[in-house]
């Protein structure tokens, strides 16, 4: 999994029980979001903005110890669902947070703290 996903260094383990707990969940017919769950969303083209966006929400999360899915959307179809018309744009748990410029890190670690919750 850690070819495809983040997994901050010592996490292996609360991952794959996370990852179980998923496959339960969804087995059982949950299909609404688990609580405490982190999905981000970089929404770019690929450009330098984008990829510094996702490099600083890496870094926050491994020194806030999170784990979270992350995702870099390039499909202007999907950008465009989120009402974006500006990139790099942030989406925090299906929320806009930021479009159209680089957020400041105290920002991004604020909302990340926030959703974490």
């Amino acid at each position: 999994m850690a070819r495809h996903n983040y997994i901050p260094p010592g996490k292996e383990n609360l991952y794959r029980e996370a990852l179980a707990r998923e496959y339960d969940r969804l087995l059982s017919g949950d299909s609404g979001p688990a609580a405490g769950h982190l999905e981000i969303r970089i929404l770019g083209p690929g450009c330098v903005s984008c990829n510094n966006l996702q490099k600083m929400v890496i870094e926050i999360m491994n020194e806030q110890q999170l784990a979270a899915d992350v995702f870099q959307v390039h499909d202007p179809d999907e950008i465009g669902r989120f009402g974006i018309v500006r990139t790099p744009a942030l989406v925090v748990n299906g929320e806009v947070r930021c479009a159209g410029r680089l957020p400041p890190k105290a920002e991004v670690e604020e909302w990340l703290r926030q959703a974490a919750l």
